[in-house]
C-alpha cells in the first residue's frame, strides 16, 4: 500500500493566535497602564497631558485623535441612548484638539459607567481589532514577520497611529525599509526588526510625552536579543522602571 501522505507542516502561530494575542494585550497594558490586567482598563480614562485630550480604554482611545469618537459612534449604533451618546456632538467638536469642552465634568464618570456594559467592552475590542490589531498583524505577515515583529508593529500603531505624518506607523516602517529588508524581501528578520525598533525610538523621541523609550529598549529589544521571535513564555521585561513577567 502506498504510504500515507505526509502531514503538512503546521504554520507557526501568529499574533492573532488567542494565546499570543493575550500576551500582546498584557504587553501593551504594562506600558499604557503599568498593569498586566488589561481587562481592568475598559473603564480607564485620564488626560495624560500629551495634547490628545482624554485617553481612555484598553488601548488609549483619545478624544483628540478621532478614535474615541469612532468608538462611541459604534457603541451608540449598537446601544442607542447609551450614557455616552449625548457626548457625541462634543466629541465631534473637540476632535483634533486637547479640549474637554462639552465633556467636563461628567464624561469620565459616564465613561466608567459605560464600561460596565458588555456592549461597550465589545465595541472597544472590535475597534481595537479593526483600527490597530488586524492591520498590524496583516502588515507583519505581508513582511514575513513572526509574532514579535507583528507585535512590534501593533505596539507602534497603538502609540503613533497610521496616518501620513512623519512619526506614524507607516512612516516608521518606511524609515526601517531604508536601511534593512524584511524577510519577505529576502532580508534577515532580526536585522530588519532592529532597524524597525531604531526607527520607532526615533519617532518616540520626537514627542516629549513619548520620550521614555523603555517599552522598546527594555521590552521588545530584550525579546529580540534573546532570539524570542515567537514571544514564547516565560517573558520578563521592564517598562518605565517597572518589572513584569508572564509564565
Amino acid at each position: 500500500a502506498a504510504a500515507p501522505p505526509a502531514a503538512a507542516p503546521r504554520a507557526a502561530a501568529g499574533l492573532d493566535d488567542p494565546a499570543k494575542k493575550e500576551i500582546a494585550m498584557q504587553l501593551v497594558s504594562s506600558a499604557e497602564n503599568s498593569s498586566l490586567d488589561w481587562k481592568a482598563q475598559y473603564k480607564y480614562i485620564e488626560d495624560i497631558g500629551d495634547g490628545r485630550g482624554y485617553t481612555a480604554g484598553i488601548i488609549g482611545f483619545c478624544s483628540g485623535t478621532g478614535d474615541m469618537l469612532d468608538l462611541v459612534e459604534l457603541y451608540t449604533s449598537r446601544r442607542p441612548g447609551n450614557v455616552l451618546s449625548g457626548y457625541l456632538p462634543a466629541l465631534r467638536r473637540v476632535d483634533g484638539t486637547a479640549s474637554h469642552a462639552g465633556l467636563d465634568p461628567d464624561y469620565p464618570r459616564d465613561w466608567a459607567r459605560a464600561a460596565q456594559d458588555q456592549a461597550f467592552r465589545q465595541a472597544q475590542d472590535d475597534e481595537r481589532d479593526r483600527v490597530y490589531f488586524n492591520p498590524a498583524v496583516r502588515q507583519g505577515r505581508t513582511d514575513g514577520l513572526r509574532v514579535l515583529g507583528q507585535f512590534a508593529y501593533y505596539d507602534a500603531i497603538v502609540m503613533h497611529g497610521d496616518g501620513g505624518d512623519p512619526t506614524s506607523f507607516r512612516s516608521i516602517r518606511a524609515r526601517a525599509l531604508n536601511s534593512a529588508r524584511p524577510p519577505a524581501q529576502g532580508g534577515d528578520e532580526a536585522i530588519y526588526l532592529n532597524a524597525f525598533l531604531d526607527a520607532r525610538v526615533w519617532a518616540m523621541q520626537q514627542e516629549e510625552a513619548h520620550s521614555d523609550t523603555s517599552r522598546v529598549d527594555t521590552a521588545q529589544r530584550v525579546f529580540l536579543r534573546d532570539g524570542n521571535l515567537d514571544l514564547n513564555t516565560p517573558l520578563a521585561w521592564k517598562v518605565y522602571g517597572d518589572s513584569f513577567r508572564i509564565g
